[in-house]
């Protein structure tokens, strides 16, 4: 496999009137991990949620943060994991860590803060209670009770839903989840996933780049006809798991919804042995934006709610809040942050210095807690993105696995997975210059 160049590979051609002293702390940090720095690029297609749409039950809800599930298996494989070990995912999302450790027999637990993806990581694992033709005949009967229902109520307040849905249609949605919450477990919440993933197609929206996009010319589906299609989608995955013989889950994941950043109350069977994951990446997207009619459907009452969920994410989006006291806990974040705060008028979103501020701060924090809860020589495989900004590279993989260096851990690579390109907007001011999505492995000393 090809040794990586160093800082020259990724460093950003900006005009000559900016200092090379600006860049001194990103190429001593390049140089500091050239030689656990390396590409497998094959491994590009596994880091992004297109794997999973061959994957019985999981393709069932399209969570596209998500990594596939063949990340997951490469990487019990690689380290050896078996059902003696504990896998740990502290952003679990929609569960694929979960899911493929318990296929494997493995004892897991997840933990995220969006309550949508700890649903679903919840409810996953519900579909092999289930019998063919179970979901089918519940769909024929509350199909008919549907007309009558009265609507469900629904977080209207927030702006999003007053014009997410021709009116008729959201008339229909909240009457199917007055209908869905009247059955019982665990069809319930099976139901519940299959109408949250009805909700895109059934709206002017697409899930797309860091906000909910509108689109007013789009052809939005019917409620009921959407339903029916993912009901026989599900049969179909029920039927394909038995022919597979995934009859059942080995070992049931335990999932929480918490915060990683302080991790005392989750309760860990014991210390885990791995942690394999994605934090959300530096890169502008609010997940309660990108989700927010899941949410507004079922998670959070009104836009008070769902502001305060915003507000206690982990600060990788545009609206983050940075404390008066809180600064770049690493040199190089600092050396990127006092550029971009110098060229405030030039940045597309003046707040970008402060989210980066707080992301890595928040980051430091989660490396800590992972480091107190690990047990010793436990491995961790993360997926991370560097992002760049005002042509300003920051390498997130580096600055988290010298975080990681400073909390007990040992750099033990930095697996470059694809190059990814940039925004339109900046390539046409600075350039195509390729951005790494890394994989950092980490041993707890």
């Amino acid at each position: 496999m090809k040794q990586l160049g160093l800082f020259e590979k990724n460093k950003i051609l900006t005009d000559a009137k900016n200092n090379v002293a600006s860049y001194i702390n990103r190429e001593h940090l390049e140089d500091k991990f050239a030689s656990q720095l390396r590409e497998e690029l094959r491994l590009g297609s596994l880091v992004s949620y297109v794997g999973n749409k061959s994957i019985p039950i999981l393709r069932l809800y399209r969570y596209k943060e998500a990594f596939a599930f063949q990340f997951v298996e490469e990487f019990i494989s690689r380290f050896g994991l078996d059902e003696k070990d504990y896998i740990f995912d502290p952003f679990c999302g929609m569960g694929t860590t979960l899911f493929a450790s318990s296929k494997r027999g493995i004892p897991s637990i997840g933990v995220d803060k969006l309550p949508i993806g700890v649903f679903v990581a919840q409810t996953l694992p519900l579909f092999y209670s289930l019998k063919s033709g179970q979901i089918k005949k519940t769909f024929e009967k509350i199909r008919t009770r549907v007309h009558k229902a009265s609507p469900a109520s629904v977080a209207m307040d927030v702006a999003i839903m007053k014009i997410a849905f021709p009116p008729d249609t959201l008339i229909a949605l909240r009457k199917w989840k007055t209908v869905i919450d009247g059955l019982e477990s665990p069809l319930r919440d099976v139901f519940l996933l299959l109408f949250f993933s009805i909700l895109e197609p059934c709206s002017y929206t697409s899930k797309d780049g860091q906000f909910l996009r509108l689109v007013r010319e789009k052809k939005v589906a019917n409620p009921e006809e959407m339903i029916e299609t993912m009901v026989n989608k599900a049969e179909r995955d029920i039927q394909l798991i038995r022919e597979f013989k995934w009859n059942q889950l080995v070992q049931l994941p335990a999932v929480y919804l918490g915060d990683t950043r302080n991790l005392g109350d989750i309760p860990f069977e014991r210390q885990p042995t791995a942690i394999i994951t994605s934090p959300p990446y530096a890169n502008r997207y609010d997940y309660t934006r990108t989700y927010s009619l899941e949410l507004c459907f079922h998670f959070v009452r009104n836009f008070d709610e769902l502001k305060a969920l915003r507000f206690g994410i982990l600060r990788s989006h545009i609206e983050s809040k940075v404390n008066s006291d809180e600064q770049p806990p690493h040199p190089v974040v600092k050396e990127v942050v006092g550029i971009l705060r110098e060229r405030d008028k030039k940045l597309n979103n003046p707040r970008i210095p402060d989210m980066l501020t707080g992301y890595f701060v928040d980051m430091q924090k989660v490396i800590r807690e992972w480091a107190r809860v690990l047990a010793s020589g436990a491995r961790v495989a993360m997926v991370v993105d560097n992002v760049r900004f005002e042509g300003e590279l920051l390498p997130v993989d580096l600055v988290l696995s010298d975080m990681a260096e400073e909390a007990e851990f040992r750099v033990e690579e930095i697996i470059v997975a694809r190059y990814k390109g940039n925004s339109s907007q900046q390539m046409g001011k600075f350039g195509r210059v390729p951005v790494r999505e890394s994989i950092v492995v980490w041993r707890k000393l």
